[in-house]
């Protein structure tokens, strides 16, 4: 068997029954990586002597007899805005260069607590902030389906790593859409769970009210196997709800049901005007491949959905503006070496240290809330969030699930939207609104041919077992099967060498 070719499901069981090694599977990803990654560019740093001491500790606990975990030898990537302790952790930007945290984030304990091996930390726009991971203080990632492409963004690294091969499962955070968004533009699964279902504890904070842990895969089942991993109540972050973790795994194997029954609502306002034909058509195609399985569909509004975006770049700015005043150089960090005073050197560390796209969000955020402005844009932001989250409770009273593209438009050319930051925030227009009202989402690949589509199931707040639910049955009923030579872009959707599947 190719190690490369099993599921995280399929990999941990072989590992359980001693049918493989998990530092033989640790060190078929670091070639894998070694191989693609000089291309794709998914990782900021590959932590080898990590991966091969966690494999190594998952074999020698099997070998004594140990039950294997559930993650038992999995090779997982973290997007770099989580910290790891003793591995540097710099969010994409060199205002935080060479900060190595003295403590593990709670989703990453919870996966090396799992068994799971860490092969590096993924490459993100800075901060989280940007659609493309093109706005990284060091350098672009590219999408493996088409390397002339982004892979979105701002989990764009962990997304391609799991894409191109270069990682079997991933932790990203999604802000505005910064998981769905590139799993939609890779063709992998990519889940926001409700806020406060995984514990933000340790995730570097861009926009504290908006800002989730979600994961990245290959099918919904490996999705399900990680989520039930990481999820679950944190003291140690007053936002991370108590409520039960179901077994995400176990329902997904006993919803024989699969999509039979469900009320499935199309919001009409993610189906209209910017929305690309090709997106569209794929998108409604999957749903009619729902409604074949047995669920109930119609269509339905989200009246409030064309304000959700300028909202959004109100709260999350602020919020930033907010967050970010920590880096001064004084504590951690970049300090710029320039003379001068207190003040000098705190200009010249965050000019020194912070990109465009940061500063540019840190200004926004700063105006929005100064004096004689808050209540004209941040007030108002907060009012314009309460009627989306009232008009997903209304739709949620007639619909079990909501359906609609994860993304606009496919993957777009590298450097295409680079000088037009209006068009590179459109390209979280779909993805925004469940963030706003901290409902769960879930994007499933749904293109045959072509660039991936992302189809986006949305659910009221805690909702995540029926989501993969029927994410697993589309993918069922749709045939769907990961393959890393069309995912790292060595099959066209022909099945010819070397094409770029556009």
């Amino acid at each position: 068997m190719d190690v490369l070719d099993l599921s995280a499901r399929q990999l941990a069981a072989a590992i359980a029954r001693r049918e493989l090694r998990a530092v033989d599977a640790a060190r078929a990803y670091l070639d894998a990586i070694a191989a693609a990654d000089g291309e794709v560019r998914a990782y900021l740093r590959v932590t080898p002597d990590r991966a091969l001491a966690d494999a190594t500790a998952v074999d020698a606990g099997i070998e004594r007899g140990v039950a294997a975990p559930p993650l038992g030898g999995v090779p997982a990537a973290v997007k770099d805005n989580m910290c790891t302790l003793g591995v540097e952790t710099n969010c994409g930007s060199r205002v935080l260069a060479g900060f190595v945290p003295p403590y593990e984030s709670t989703a990453t304990s919870r996966l090396w607590q799992a068994g799971a091996a860490l092969l590096g930390k993924t490459n993100l726009d800075e901060f989280a902030m940007g659609s493309s991971t093109e706005n990284s203080g060091f350098f672009k990632t590219r999408n493996p389906r088409d390397r002339g492409t982004v892979p979105g963004g701002s989990s764009g690294g962990s997304a391609a790593a799991v894409a191109a091969g270069e990682a079997l499962l991933a932790l990203g955070s999604d802000t505005g859409g910064s998981v769905r968004q590139p799993a939609a533009l890779c063709g992998v699964v990519g889940m926001k769970p409700t806020y406060g279902r995984v514990s933000r504890w340790g995730l570097i904070a861009f926009a504290s009210s908006l800002d989730v842990i979600g994961t990245l895969t290959r099918d919904v089942g490996d999705c399900a196997l990680a989520l039930g991993v990481i999820a679950g109540h944190d003291p140690r972050d007053a936002t991370c709800a108590a409520s039960p973790v179901p077994d995400f795994l176990a329902a997904l194997e006993a919803g024989e049901a699969g999509a039979a029954g469900v009320r499935i609502g199309v919001p009409r306002e993610y189906l209209g005007p910017g929305i690309e034909p090709a997106v569209r058509d794929a998108v409604t195609r999957a749903v009619g491949v729902l409604e074949a399985a047995g669920a109930g569909v119609d269509e339905c509004s989200l009246p409030h959905t064309e304000h959700a975006l300028a909202a959004y770049y109100i709260v999350a700015p602020a919020e930033a503006s907010s967050n970010l005043a920590r880096y001064d150089g004084v504590r951690f960090g970049h300090r710029a070496a320039a003379g001068g005073d207190l003040y000098d050197m705190y200009c010249w560390t965050r000019g020194e240290g912070f990109g465009p796209e940061v500063k540019r969000r840190i200004m926004l955020g700063t105006f929005a809330l100064a004096s004689g402005y808050y209540d004209a844009y941040y007030r108002k932001a907060q009012q314009v969030r309460a009627l989306v989250a009232r008009d997903f409770a209304a739709a949620f009273a007639r619909f079990d699930v909501l359906a609609a593209p994860t993304s606009p438009t496919v993957a777009f050319p590298l450097g295409s939207r680079a000088g037009d930051p209006l068009a590179m925030y459109m390209s979280d227009a779909l993805t925004i609104p469940a963030n706003l009202a901290g409902i769960p989402a879930i994007s499933v690949p749904c293109a045959a041919d072509g660039l991936p589509v992302g189809l986006q199931l949305l659910g009221p707040a805690f909702s995540e077992a029926l989501l993969l639910r029927v994410g697993h049955a589309y993918e069922r009923a749709a045939g769907t099967t990961f393959s890393r030579a069309r995912a790292a872009g060595r099959e066209t959707p022909r099945g010819r060498e070397g094409g770029t599947g556009r």
